[in-house]
């Protein structure tokens, strides 16, 4: 007798933990399944989606797959079992009284239905406003340093707050439809039983079934209940996992907008010619062109400033190269080459970029550089940084090149995180560098050095640069003028001032 407990509570164990461990493992599949995909779907998809929303979609929809994958098969199952075992046997005491409680059957399935769709609806909801919250905190959060620049904790905790009683209203509805359910299907039970109760007293009366038969098809009846209330109670486990599973599928059924068209082209290498051919472009359909036939021929190695009023389409003619986003007419080449038919992976490391708005990855200092060639020795990040004017003020940091820097690169100066970002791309050593307004934001110190070294970035590559400073392009070989027609000027810096453009207009303004 011992050995039989012995036994089974060994093999409650072994099914309990494996099979937890089994609904795991699918979790965290699909979750890595799930954030790959992300990484390939393309600007357009993030340009409409919410932070806070992805992440909930990755942590929160797919907690509570794995108690489902566990314990849904095997609870549905064998509750099932049961209730056609039970039925059958209230079928050989009695049919007559058993065709009574099937008559429910049909009611309590369509309830059942409907309420499980109320459910699916409200769970999704939930999951929805969990996802508001993630975002709001993250977008607070991330701009904790303007929040508190502004005094403005209490309009934060006020926006937190709308959220957060947006989500428990959610959760009141759930529980709203929660209880009608539980109760609905409960009341409808006790009507089976009470059917059979007054049905079979009748009966009792004319003789057609005795008292035993009665009570033993009662008993048989609870048998057949059971497992229709436990199924009822796991209805919530059961929509919890089907509202999680479904958001799942719609982040995985969405295809890349960018994607490699069949037999892509690998460069070996690449001369770094750009050419577009009566481009127009527009972020959507139901949106204005942001830029509209444009022509333009940039050579290998030269070095092209584009300038403008905000808004002109400078960023975004920049961001076609890379194919960021896909021309809505017109051609794009790359070494005579359309990009469409060039290999995503080897466009984007023929291309550095170097942005005003500097993204660091929580991390140290040589993480951060070796995100421009993970394959990187440190000897080969040492001189990256020394090429971008960064290895002083890296080495006078606490542990130098191993020195934490902080969520976004908080633990450093505006002009030191540009400086890392452009050793980044000193060691990516692209052909193509595309400078987007890399300076505006410094400090006269800083910017000296970040010039220095973006001359030095420069040479012997094709160079895109997009100032708004006009100072600092005035050496460029080319300065085109990017207006809502388009190209409309381009030339030296001396040319286009004695052109008395718009590029003159736009220098005239800064030095008034």
């Amino acid at each position: 007798m011992l050995v039989l407990v012995i036994i089974q509570n060994l093999g409650n164990f072994f099914v309990d933990y494996k099979g937890h461990l089994v609904g795991a493992r699918m979790e965290r599949d699909m979750r890595s399944e799930l954030f790959s995909h992300m990484q390939k779907l393309s600007f357009s998809f993030y340009d409409q989606e919410k932070t806070g929303q992805l992440m909930s979609r990755i942590t929160n929809d797919l907690l509570l797959l794995s108690e489902l994958y566990h314990h849904g098969p095997e609870d549905y199952i064998k509750y099932l079992v049961r209730f056609i075992g039970a039925f059958a046997i209230l079928f050989f005491i009695n049919a007559p009284l058993t065709i009574a409680v099937f008559c429910f059957l049909p009611l309590l399935g369509a309830f059942t239905l409907y309420f499980n769709k109320v459910l699916n609806q409200a769970l999704r909801r939930n999951k929805e406003r969990i996802g508001d919250i993630n975002s709001q905190v993250e977008d607070s959060l991330s701009g904790i340093r303007v929040v508190k620049s502004f005094a403005n904790e209490n309009v934060e905790i006020e926006k937190f707050n709308r959220e957060n009683n947006r989500f428990l209203d959610s959760r009141k509805e759930t529980y709203k439809a929660e209880a009608y359910f539980y109760n609905g299907v409960e009341t409808l039970l006790q009507l089976i039983t009470i059917t059979v109760i007054i049905f079979g007293s009748t009966k009792i009366v004319n003789n057609e079934i005795d008292l035993a038969d009665l009570i033993t098809f009662l008993m048989y009846i609870n048998f057949m209940i059971e497992p229709i209330q436990r199924l009822t109670h796991m209805s919530t486990q059961f929509q919890e996992g089907v509202t999680g599973f479904q958001r799942f599928m719609e982040i995985m059924n969405l295809k890349p907008v960018i994607e490699n068209s069949p037999n892509a082209i690998i460069f070996d290498e690449v001369q770094g010619k750009i050419e577009f051919k009566d481009v127009s472009f527009q972020y959507d359909e139901n949106l204005d062109h942001i830029l509209v036939n444009i022509s333009l021929h940039v050579q290998p190695g030269e070095y092209v400033a584009l300038v403008g009023a905000s808004g002109a389409g400078k960023t975004t003619l920049c961001s076609l190269i890379p194919r960021f986003y896909d021309v809505t007419d017109g051609e794009l080449l790359l070494d005579g080459i359309n990009i469409r038919d060039i290999d995503l992976h080897s466009l984007r490391n023929a291309i550095g970029i170097v942005q005003q708005d500097v993204y660091l990855f929580a991390g140290t200092v040589i993480e951060n550089i070796r995100y421009g060639n993970p394959t990187a020795s440190e000897e080969e990040i040492i001189t990256a940084a020394k090429h971008a004017y960064a290895h002083d003020f890296i080495m006078s940091l606490p542990n130098g090149y191993h020195t934490e820097i902080g969520q976004r690169g908080v633990k450093l100066s505006g002009g030191q995180k540009q400086r890392l970002s452009i050793a980044r791309v000193f060691l990516k050593n692209p052909s193509i560098l595309i400078l987007d307004e890399a300076t505006s934001a410094l400090d006269n110190e800083s910017e000296t050095f970040i010039k220095e070294s973006l001359e030095s970035l420069a040479k012997g590559r094709t160079t895109i640069v997009i100032a708004h400073r006009l100072s600092t392009i005035r050496n460029a070989g080319r300065i085109l003028v990017l207006t809502d027609e388009g190209i409309t000027e381009q030339g030296t810096h001396d040319e286009l001032l004695t052109n008395g453009g718009v590029y003159k207009q736009l220098y005239s303004k800064q030095f008034e």
